[in-house]
């Protein structure tokens, strides 16, 4: 230990420590802008320079280590005229759009020039001039926002080495783009939106498909449904100033339902559905010698980062659809044939916690006689804005109830929206299937939590069933080495794109603080504690569903209408 001195304060700190992170210790806030935690410091940006006494220049505190007796301070005149300097030449390279920008009030470039009073154009000169990349079905790109802080390139290449983005040129040419500045449609990127969650502006943002899902609730012809997964109930009240992890399920029911929606369903019922047909997938692996390990299908980042990187090991992957795929499937079949409705007026649109939905649900592959199973995703922020547009006093909406029979679903599919819970939730079912017997024990304390890459072995029947968690898509690389090598040990693997899984996803409330990931993961975990129904296999609509429609699992007419296939992607 060190001790140093922080704004006349004495502060112990662990020897290495950045004076950052020792100032955030003693409770002393410094403005970043380039900076992520865990991840090696850059000192780029140096918004968050401070004076150290026997130094000439300014230091930045993200990137310089604390040394006993070193007198720091984080708030002189000279730092604070060079912070806002920074941030008032930042501003003049910027779009000067604040009003319509769909970050306004939620911008850290904004919030820095209230900090330090930014309240006129001191610097006149050139602006960069750039084109904003419309070519992905999820995702827009507008370099002229950019600040070129970087985060948006270490979390692509360090956290998802996926590297679809990185700089390019010097200077005041400098800019952050895909490789040859081509649409980031034809680029590496697997749409997983985690870049957004760290641009400090709306340099990255989703697109957004509020235009489309308006029309189609004003049209006399559609009759628009819902669907909600499970990650957006425990953090779409985040954005309302109401508790973390606070349930807000039925409030978004009620919400969708003042919006215009005639139905609302659980894209929870699909979960189950989801592992009814997995976990017969999986056995039938085990049991018939096909392809192991088999890999989840839930994520569709994943699924893209495969495509693109393993085609070869696209065999190993599920062909099963992802949940919300599986409930417009059966929205616009079983559902429309019960109802007597024409397949061509159902609009499906899923609230989801994710990006990458946007492009799984224009895949050509996930449709049925060229009707779409999804037509429309809204991320949990889009909703957010749809509901304040339609001036909808969110935090006093009344609670209401899914519509039946595809808004049932048990604790089993709730835990899908964080890592590890797909395998959980499969694990519950699976061993019911091989063993005609329940599990004492339903949660699966080593697959759970933020590591990296999570296993388990258990018996079951004479097969001792070796399972692995990928927390983010970063981690996978070495398994699928070894897949490709024939000398995995895993049968199942679960592998979600984003770090911590759906309930961290790329259309989720933007943070700051992983204490927020966290309570969101909690309240996942204590809806399913108190469910009363916690297997899929214990779903009754689910099992009406196959006594009525598909007989059983993995049955000839599901794998029509729950299956797919998966395209090969050149890098």
């Amino acid at each position: 230990m060190v001790e140093l001195t922080i704004n006349k304060i004495k502060v112990n700190a662990e020897e290495g420590m950045t004076i950052l992170d020792a100032a955030k210790k003693a409770g002393i806030a410094i403005p970043t802008l380039c900076h992520l935690k865990d991840l090696f410091p850059t000192g780029a940006c140096r918004i968050c320079s401070v004076e150290v006494e026997g130094q000439r220049g300014l230091i930045p505190s993200c990137a310089y280590p604390v040394s006993e007796g070193m007198i720091v301070d984080t708030n002189s005149p000279r730092v604070r005229r060079a912070r806002k300097t920074i941030v008032e030449l930042l501003i003049e390279n910027h779009p000067q759009d604040c009003l319509v920008c769909v970050r306004n009030k939620n911008c850290e470039l904004q919030d820095l020039s209230a900090q330090y009073g930014v309240r006129e154009h001191r610097y006149a000169g050139e602006a960069k001039e750039h084109a904003i990349d419309l070519s992905s079905p999820s995702l827009e790109r507008d370099p002229a926002k950019c600040i070129l802080c970087g985060r948006c390139v270490r979390v692509c290449n360090e956290v998802q080495n996926v590297g679809a983005i990185d700089f390019t040129n010097r200077g005041f040419q400098s800019t952050v783009t895909t490789p040859y500045n081509k649409g980031i449609n034809i680029s590496d990127c697997i749409l997983c939106g985690q870049c957004i969650l760290v641009c400090p502006t709306a340099a990255l943002r989703e697109k957004s498909a509020s235009k489309e899902v308006s029309n189609a609730l004003n049209s006399k012809s559609k009759y628009c449904v819902a669907q909600i997964a499970p990650a957006v109930r425990a953090s779409l009240g985040e954005e309302y100033n109401m508790p973390l992890g606070a349930d807000v399920t039925g409030q978004i029911v009620t919400g969708l339902r003042r919006l215009g929606f005639k139905k609302v369903f659980d894209t929870n019922f699909a979960a189950d559905l989801t592992i009814m047909e997995e976990a017969t997938e999986l056995i039938n692996r085990v049991t018939k010698n096909k392809p192991l390990p088999m890999f989840t299908s839930c994520c569709p980042g994943w699924v893209k980062y495969i495509e693109h990187n393993k085609p070869n090991l696209l065999n190993h992957v599920s062909t099963c659809k992802s949940p919300h795929e599986m409930e417009g499937a059966i929205l616009k079949t079983y559902y429309a044939k019960k109802m007597g409705i024409d397949p061509k007026d159902i609009y499906v649109v899923s609230i989801m916690p994710c990006t990458v939905k946007k492009f799984e649900s224009h895949r050509p592959e996930l449709s049925e006689e060229h009707l779409a199973d999804v037509d429309a995703v809204l991320t949990t922020r889009e909703l957010v804005r749809f509901f304040n547009m339609a001036g909808i006093d969110f935090a006093d909406l009344p609670q209401d109830n899914f519509d039946n029979p595809l808004g049932e679903s048990t604790g089993a599919a709730v835990i899908f929206g964080t890592s590890g819970g797909v395998m959980e939730a499969a694990l519950r079912t699976a061993y019911n299937m091989l063993t005609g017997k329940e599990l004492e024990k339903l949660e699966f304390d080593d697959i759970r939590g933020f590591d990296g890459v999570k296993e388990l072995s258990i018996k079951v029947n004479d097969l001792q069933l070796n399972v692995a968690v990928v927390n983010g898509v970063g981690n996978v690389a070495k398994i699928l080495d070894d897949v490709e090598q024939g000398i995995c040990k895993y049968h199942f693997i679960e592998v979600m794109a984003c770090p911590g899984g759906c309930i961290n996803g790329g259309g989720q409330p933007i943070h700051s603080k992983p204490e927020k990931l966290m309570k969101r993961v909690k309240a996942l975990y204590s809806i399913d504690s108190k469910m009363f129904h916690r297997k899929s296999h214990e779903n009754e609509a689910v099992k009406t569903l196959y006594k009525e429609f598909f007989v059983e699992p993995n049955s000839h007419k599901a794998h029509e209408i729950l299956h797919t296939s998966y395209t090969p992607r050149k890098k």
